[in-house]
């Protein structure tokens, strides 16, 4: 198998290393000075400057078959260098590019620092331990000039032998932090992940002049990713083995990307075979879309043409899989999102819409929202700009920062209408009936992406991690099913390190299990109700596609726990387990939680006998309930 050879040492590093580890297989991770700290169970560390010809015969002997640049923007002669040796060797690269807020018209932005105005008296340079030397000649004219560096021993030593003093050098500590007051800043242009916005805000307020450094142009033989899922999805689609599950699409998705092709086809008349979708965590993948014209789609849709997107599920299980997402797009006064044909309607409450409303989810009507603002800004030339992966629509990137264009206000909204055609007949092999959702599927997706595991190398991954932080000598190892539940119980226990918290998805019997093989003493479940209830009536794998929620057995616990009669009514009436949060009485909640969390421990004790377990309830608020 060809191996992947990374250049890092930054966020975008460590995020190259989270999304590579999934695959299983050795990758090789190299860092100028070896000095980040990161944790690696299949990739392989390595320091140390390349030239080429180093970098080619590393690539030969090592069998690799694709490079990723996660590297600084501003680390040119690497960027150069990549993109020489796969140019050279025939092979694929990866630009692992940060987004990059819009370019203020009120920051000064220059392309060298031959730029920089002679009229400022004093300057702070936040632009790294590299550019002292190119600084230097502003001294001699009379500018004074203070260098904000890393406090460790290898910058200051540079910094120093480039002739900086004890007196020109500060620290950074915090992107907020001004650590000495002068006329003016200069910044590298250096994306949300190098703090640039908390930078350009903090000199502000201190009454400086605001400079920058444009950061300079990708070499165009890379494809450019600017987050974690679309390099899985580039990895996923240049090495085609090096995941041996691949990564899909939500409906969410799906849908959005036809929305995105339909409103250029309607405003442009242009028709792309594929168009930028900006996810919910705000990184941008690109989605293939087709065209069509129909004579009518049902529920209120006038004939006219659409846009439509294949729903691709990779290697998830899913019966939506291949299924065609249309949407069709319409100029109106306001915002509207409708569902067609094949889109299911809420018939009971606790969904995020009312009774009656298309079964189109929050995260999917906010993904639609945001990703048509930013598209009519875009054609509009108003651009809200970030690091452009290939293939975005021209003039995106380097237009001035200005309002984004309406979506509400006369003539300035749009009407949108999704439909599945496929929808009606799929949904039965679904669980909407049981939920309320009837006349089709539903548009759901909170993060844009579907990520397949096999249970066996999810299992060998928890096991992983389990050992990871057994090894950090933690004194209690919390478990946890995802980002969200992490970030809580984490500010639950700030004392603990990072490898302390491991995620179990909804294999929680396998992790505790797991668990006590490694003798792990004190061991931490922070679990979603959703999932709770499940595992209280012993399901110690929560997959909604295995187990729904039981409310005969919900009744049961709400009556253990001496709830009133009319809670108990509202119950029998819900279709998600977190509506119970709103119904119970809140003096009575905490004897909910209790009734619960008993019912959890009579089936996760037997898996972790000679170890100290404590369940932790977390509600929709990020309240914890022991």
């Amino acid at each position: 198998m060809k191996r992947i050879l990374v250049f890092g040492g930054t966020t975008e590093g460590r995020k190259t290393i989270e999304a590579l580890e999934e695959a299983g297989n050795t990758f090789y991770y190299s860092t100028k000075t070896g000095e980040q700290e990161v944790t690696l169970h299949h990739g392989v560390a390595i320091s140390g400057a390349m030239d080429a010809t180093a970098m080619m015969t590393y690539c030969q002997e090592h069998q690799v078959g694709l490079l990723i640049d996660a590297a600084h923007p501003f680390a040119e002669e690497l960027h150069l260098t990549v993109a020489e040796v796969a140019e050279r060797l025939g092979i694929p690269a990866i630009r692992f590019e940060r987004i990059f807020p819009p370019r203020d018209k009120d920051i000064l932005w220059i392309n060298d620092y031959t730029e920089i105005p002679h009229d400022i008296h004093s300057l702070l340079a936040t632009t790294g331990v590299q550019s002292i030397a190119k600084l230097k000649p502003l001294e001699t004219q009379g500018m004074t000039i203070y260098y904000r560096i890393l406090r460790r021993e290898s910058s200051i030593a540079l910094a120093k032998k480039q002739g900086a003093t004890d007196e020109q050098l500060c620290y950074y500590e915090d992107p907020k932090d001004i650590p000495v007051k002068a006329d003016a800043i200069l910044l590298k242009e250096s994306g949300l992940s190098g703090g640039f916005a908390e930078k350009v805000e903090a000199a502000r307020a201190q009454g400086m002049r605001v400079m920058a450094l444009k950061r300079p142009a990708t070499p165009p033989i890379f494809h450019s990713v600017n987050g974690e899922h679309g390099l899985r999805r580039m990895v996923e689609k240049l090495l085609p083995d090096f995941y041996p599950l691949h990564s899909g699409l939500t409906t969410g998705t799906c849908a959005t990307a036809a929305v995105v092709a339909a409103t250029i086809h309607l405003l442009k008349g242009e028709m792309p075979h594929e168009v930028p979708v900006l996810l919910p965590n705000g990184e941008t993948i690109m989605v293939a879309v087709s065209y069509g014209e129909t004579p009518q789609v049902g529920n209120g849709c006038p004939p006219q043409s659409y846009a439509y997107c294949i729903k691709e599920a990779g290697d998830d299980p899913d019966v939506t899989d291949g299924i065609e997402i249309r949407a069709m797009v319409q100029k109106a006064d306001t915002f509207e999102i409708m569902g067609g044909e094949g889109i299911g309607r809420f018939t009971l409450p606790g969904f995020d819409y009312p009774v009656g409303e298309a079964a189109i989810n929050k995260a999917p009507r906010q993904m639609i929202k945001e990703n048509i603002k930013k598209t009519l800004s875009v054609l509009s030339d108003i651009s809200p700009s970030m690091g452009r992966p290939s293939g975005m629509l021209a003039n995106e990137e380097d237009h001035p920062a200005g309002s984004p264009l309406p979506i509400e206000g006369e003539g300035k909204g749009v009407r949108v209408c999704i439909s599945v055609p496929q929808g009606t007949e799929i949904a039965h092999r679904t669980f909407n009936p049981r939920l309320g959702i009837q006349g089709g599927i539903s548009i759901i997706g909170v993060s844009g992406i579907v990520k397949p595991y096999s249970e066996e190398a999810f299992i060998h991954s928890i096991r992983k991690c389990m050992e990871v932080a057994k090894a950090s000598r933690t004194e209690r190892v919390v478990i946890h099913s995802g980002a969200k539940s992490q970030q809580i119980l984490q500010a639950h226990y700030p004392h603990l390190p990072q490898q302390a918290f491991v995620e179990y998805g909804n294999a929680i019997g396998e992790t505790l299990k797991i668990a006590n093989d490694l003798a792990l003493p004190q061991v931490t479940l922070g679990i979603m109700l959703g999932k709770a209830v499940k595992l209280a009536e012993g399901h110690l794998d929560t997959h909604s596609k295995k187990k729904t929620m039981n409310k005969t057995f919900i009744v049961q616990m709400l009556r253990e726990s001496k709830c009133p009669p009319e809670t108990i009514n509202k119950a029998e009436a819900i279709t998600l387990a977190r509506e119970l949060w709103s119904i119970i009485p809140p003096e009575q909640v905490e004897d909910f939680s209790q009734t619960v969390i008993r019912h959890c421990k009579a089936h996760c004790h037997p898996l972790l006998p000679n170890g100290q377990l404590t369940i932790l309830i977390i509600d929709d608020n990020g309240g914890i309930h022991p």
